[in-house]
């Protein structure tokens, strides 16, 4: 008999603080409190720092010796890193996908669109995760486990971005567009039109973020 292991304290933890962290709630540098945190959960410290730890290798907080654990905080050069791993590894795997995603793979893919786009619409806390589950439900149709984990880790880093890039106006409609635009070509089973759309949407978000970055939005 196979023995379920329960979702560990540390590791509920670790995902409510990941949620809180890409909605925004913790400015950039801002230490995490370990007292105040333990009180609100109501745990010890043990679980808190196995949490931090979990938080620590996703890239979304960072340690300090003697000082503890800070908000890693938005910058130009992470957000280049990031986004150009994707260029690298997104589009050609999202092709791939289109090219083995069958008939339940499809109906997992519209689904993440339609949950993103109520987000989108509803300026919902939750955008970052669902843009996330939306892009890396296109690539779950390839044999490609290295590159569907490392573009996971990536996608979570890059959640605060995508969150701050839709916050200017009309970028939310033009996001929803260009999220269209990749699924029908996917659907379609378009490779080269997905390769296409795909790298566009991708390097667009970037030029604005950099621009933001730049002071010029």
């Amino acid at each position: 008999m196979t023995i379920l292991q329960k979702v560990s304290l540390a590791e509920q933890i670790a995902v409510i603080l990941q949620e809180r962290i890409i909605a925004g709630e913790f400015p950039g540098d801002a230490p995490l409190r370990q007292d105040e945190l333990a009180a609100e959960f109501g745990v010890s410290k043990i679980p808190l720092r196995e949490a931090f730890a979990k938080l620590e290798q996703t890239g979304l907080i960072t340690s300090q010796i003697n000082r503890g654990f800070f908000i890693r905080p938005l910058t130009a050069d992470e957000a280049q890193d990031v986004f150009d791993l994707r260029l690298r590894i997104e589009p050609d795997a999202t092709a791939r996908g289109a090219l083995h995603a069958g008939d339940g793979d499809v109906a997992l893919a519209r689904k993440a669109l339609e949950a993103l786009n109520a987000a989108i619409s509803d300026h919902a806390s939750n955008v970052g995760p669902l843009n996330r589950a939306f892009h890396m439900a296109l690539v779950r149709p390839i044999a490609a486990p290295i590159s569907k984990q490392t573009l996971e880790r990536v996608h979570v880093i890059s959640e605060r971005y995508v969150v701050r890039h839709l916050a200017p106006i009309g970028r939310s409609e033009r996001a929803e567009s260009e999220h269209a635009a990749i699924f029908d070509a996917w659907k379609a089973g378009d490779a080269e039109a997905v390769r296409r759309v795909s790298q566009a949407h991708i390097a667009a978000t970037w030029d604005d973020l950099r621009s933001e970055f730049d002071g010029g939005a």
